[in-house]
């Protein structure tokens, strides 16, 4: 599989127990062959109109871009955000066998 075939995807989420549950699904149905759940962090954003400043953890998703589109609709059925951030980033280089594993670890449909 061509490197550039690979992504990260990125989204906050407001507590642990949030991004938990999207990292299991994600790896359960194996549109990701990772999700790591990373500490707290303090964002500051537009919202509504006003600048907000919330605590948030940041999820980060390693899968295929084939893949993105079930991705983002698993991540868009669990988040309770109403407007998630969901960003995905190509991998431009990376460990092959690395890669080898992201590939093997995902769904092949």
């Amino acid at each position: 599989m061509d490197k550039a075939a690979f992504i990260v995807v990125f989204t906050t989420v407001p507590d642990k127990i949030s991004g938990e549950r999207i990292a299991q699904a994600l790896v359960e149905s194996r549109v990701a062959a990772c999700a790591s759940l990373c500490l707290p962090c303090e964002s500051t954003y537009w919202w509504q109109g006003a600048v907000s400043r919330e605590t948030e953890h940041t999820l980060i998703i390693k899968t295929t871009a084939r893949l993105y589109p079930a991705v983002e609709q698993k991540i868009r059925e669990l988040h309770p955000y109403e407007v998630p951030e969901i960003i995905a980033l190509p991998i431009l280089r990376g460990s092959q066998p690395y890669l080898n594993w992201i590939a093997s670890e995902t769904r092949s449909d």
